[in-house]
């Protein structure tokens, strides 16, 4: 979701920016110290953010749908950290961490962890020990989450996912029949075409962890070509394929997917058939954009 400035968001509910600080410092969201407006941790909780910009320094952002002034004490909204969340499933905390990580909610920070955007979108919040760390939060209700369970109910199990067709995804189903995946790569892994097992066969000789067709993390079904976890080192990104560029139906499942991956703030690398020869001159570098370097 968006996120606005403070001044903005008085604008968005017509009433002075005047008014609108003085109601959140009441609602004990904000304060002030050293003349700089600071959040308290109930107004990160309600999805307040510092933002650093060059032209105005620090400043606080919220969600654009953030409305404070009919904000009542009882909805609060109740978060939980990894050891809870963890006990819903008989996992450890380091266990949920590394789920969190990989679905792409949460990435490693120097000290910690901290919450991706898409991670934002769920309702985590990004919080610091005293000590410097970072640790997130999240909303009690996460232990339900479609992406969650599903991480979890895979963990532990050799059973492939099961992958639901409907009416509504007849490109993809045809697209499924037109090419099966019956190329193996060098890890096992079956694929589609030839540009596939390339892409799948660098990943695997640059060292990277990597999942083929992975549903992505969202209420859509969607899923990726390729996805790499941030465990590698950098940040979780996902890896498309567009080979057939003069079909139809291809272009159209192309657009859609293109917006998913914008709407959600996921990472994206895109490969054409120019990328396939030489794919070591390119995929390297698009990598390591994402912080991800192969020798």
């Amino acid at each position: 979701m968006e996120k606005i400035s403070t001044t903005k968001l008085s604008k968005n509910l017509e009433i002075s920016s005047r008014e609108l600080f003085d109601n959140l410092v009441e609602k004990k969201l904000i304060y002030r110290k050293d003349d700089q407006w600071n959040l308290t941790k109930k107004g990160q909780e309600f999805g307040g953010e510092t933002v650093f910009n060059k032209k105005y320094g620090e400043f606080i952002v919220w969600p654009s749908d953030f409305n404070p002034i009919n904000l009542q004490e009882n909805t609060r909204q109740e978060l939980v950290n990894a050891t809870t969340v963890g006990k819903n499933f008989d996992l450890s905390s380091q266990r949920i961490n590394l789920v969190f990580a990989e679905i792409g909610w949460t990435e490693k920070a120097i000290k910690g962890w901290s919450v991706t955007s898409l991670g934002r979108k769920v309702g985590g919040v990004q919080f610091e020990h005293p000590s410097g760390g970072t640790y997130v939060m999240w909303p009690k209700e996460i232990i339900s989450n479609k992406s969650l369970l599903r991480s979890i109910n895979n963990k532990d199990s050799n059973e492939p996912e099961t992958i639901i067709n409907n009416q509504a995804d007849s490109e993809l189903n045809d697209f499924r029949t037109k090419f099966p995946a019956n190329l193996r790569t060098k890890d096992g892994h079956q694929v589609r075409s030839r540009a596939e097992v390339i892409i799948d066969n660098a990943l695997y000789d640059y060292g990277l962890a990597h999942a083929y067709e992975r549903k992505l993390p969202i209420e859509e079904d969607v899923y990726s070509d390729f996805y790499i976890p941030s465990k590698n080192g950098g940040k979780a990104v996902y890896i498309e394929f567009w080979g057939l560029e003069n079909d139809p139906k291809y272009s159209k499942r192309k657009e859609i997917k293109k917006e998913i991956y914008s709407k959600y703030d996921l990472n994206l690398i895109e490969l054409s058939d120019k990328h396939i020869e030489n794919l070591d001159d390119h995929l390297p570098r698009m990598l390591l954009k994402f912080e991800i370097k192969v020798e």
